[in-house]
């Protein structure tokens, strides 16, 4: 069974940090593409970040570049989120996501075929 697992999510004060982390068991995803998205309350789910199959290409939304960086350790089959600098509207629910067909990144939610179950970020202003 395939599984995405994500951790590292909490409450932060705004202008803070923190890292989310997503471990990929059950197959490799190495060589494909990762991302991740959020979803606010009332909001629809929203591309936060992506980074192709072997790292070396990374895209933002604009509302996070500058800010965040994705980035990924194929050999521990895990993708991150350093998430700086945050902002009261960062606050949602965060889901790491996996293309397994494809090697370059995708900003499109239904390209990625699995998903993780979410974490939620808090952040107070």
């Amino acid at each position: 069974q395939v599984q995405l697992v994500e951790s590292g999510g909490g409450l932060v004060q705004a202008g803070g940090s923190l890292r989310l982390s997503c471990v990929a068991s059950g197959r490799t995803f190495n060589g494909k593409a990762m991302g991740w998205f959020r979803q606010a309350p009332g909001k629809e789910r929203e591309f936060v970040a992506t980074i192709t199959g072997g790292g070396g290409s990374t895209y933002y939304a604009d509302s996070v570049k500058g800010r965040f960086t994705i980035s990924r350790d194929n050999a521990k089959n895990t993708e991150y989120l350093q998430m700086n600098s945050l902002r009261s509207e960062d606050t949602a629910v965060y889901f790491c996501a996996a293309n397994s067909r494809t090697t370059w990144y995708s900003t499109a939610e239904n390209e990625y075929d699995y998903w993780g179950q979410g974490t939620q970020v808090t952040v107070s202003s």
